[in-house]
C-alpha cells in the first residue's frame, strides 16, 4: 500500500528546514529510525555531502538518521534496502537526469507501490506525478525522459503562486504556463501552494495544510479544492 508524503517546501516563510512538517514526517516514519536521503536535486548547485548535512541535522530534532544514497557503492542496493525514503528540493531536471543515470526510477516506483514510505519536497514531490513536465526549473541538463515515477494520478506544481493584480511584472503566471501546458498534453494538474501537502495512504490522496489547492484540467476552468479534499477520485 502507497504511504506518501508530497509538500510544496521544505521551509515556510520564517520557518526552519521541514519544522512545519515535523509532526508529519514522525508519523510517516514511526516504523524507523533511518531514512535513505536523494540529494541529486541539489538546491544552489551545493554538493551532495553539504545537502545530506542539512536534511540530516533537521532529522536528528525528530530522532531520525539521514543517511545519503551517494555514499553507498550501490544506489540499486541502497533503495533495496532502504526502509523509508526522502527526496529533497532543488533542481527537477537533474534530479530526474541523475535517477534515470542511477536506474532508480522505476525500482523507486516500485518500492512505493509495495509499501516504502516516500517523503518528498519540491522536486521531490514533482517525481510523484506522471511526467516532471510541470516543475518551475530550469532545465540545467537533459533528462533521457520527462516520464518520473506515476506515483499519483496527476501532476504537480509546488510552490504555486497566485496571480497579483498589483504586480507591473510583465511575464507569464503560473497558471497561464500550465493553460500552455493543457494546449498540447492532458494530465491534470495540481497547483500546491506553500505549506501544503498531499498525504497519499492507499488509494487516498488528502490535500492538507491551510491552504486550498488550485486544480487544472485540460478544457475547464481551474478549480480551488479545500483542504481535506481527497484527490481520489482521479483514480
Amino acid at each position: 500500500m502507497k504511504n506518501i508524503l508530497i509538500a510544496s517546501t521544505s521551509t515556510l516563510h520564517g520557518g526552519t528546514f521541514l519544522s512545519y512538517l515535523s509532526e508529519q514526517i514522525t508519523k510517516l516514519f514511526s516504523e524507523t529510525e533511518e531514512i535513505l536521503f536523494i540529494p541529486y536535486a541539489r538546491p544552489e548547485g551545493i554538493s551532495h555531502d553539504a545537502y545530506t548535512k542539512i536534511a540530516s541535522e533537521a532529522f536528528s530534532k525528530l530522532n531520525k538518521q539521514i543517511i545519503g544514497i551517494h555514499a553507498f557503492e550501490t544506489p540499486e542496493k541502497a533503495l533495496k534496502n532502504a526502509k523509508g525514503i526522502f527526496v529533497g528540493g532543488g533542481n527537477t531536471f537533474l534530479l530526474v537526469s541523475q535517477m534515470y543515470q542511477n536506474k532508480l526510477m522505476q525500482p523507486l516506483r516500485k518500492a512505493i507501490f509495495n509499501g516504502l514510505h516516500y517523503f518528498g519536497t519540491s522536486a521531490g514531490s514533482n517525481i510523484c506525478g506522471i511526467t516532471m513536465q510541470n516543475t518551475n526549473d530550469m532545465p540545467i541538463v537533459y533528462p533521457p525522459s520527462f516520464k518520473t515515477l506515476g506515483v499519483i494520478p496527476f501532476n504537480i506544481n509546488p510552490h504555486y503562486l497566485d496571480s497579483d493584480p498589483s504586480n507591473k511584472h510583465m511575464g507569464e503566471t503560473r497558471e497561464t504556463r500550465i493553460k500552455e501546458y493543457h494546449s498540447q498534453n492532458t494530465i491534470p494538474v495540481v497547483g500546491l501552494r506553500e505549506g501544503s501537502w498531499l498525504r497519499v495512504t492507499g488509494e487516498s490522496i488528502i490535500l492538507r495544510g491551510k491552504q486550498t489547492a488550485r486544480v487544472f484540467e485540460k478544457g475547464k476552468e481551474p478549480v480551488e479544492i479545500d483542504s481535506g479534499t481527497d484527490f481520489g477520485y482521479y483514480h
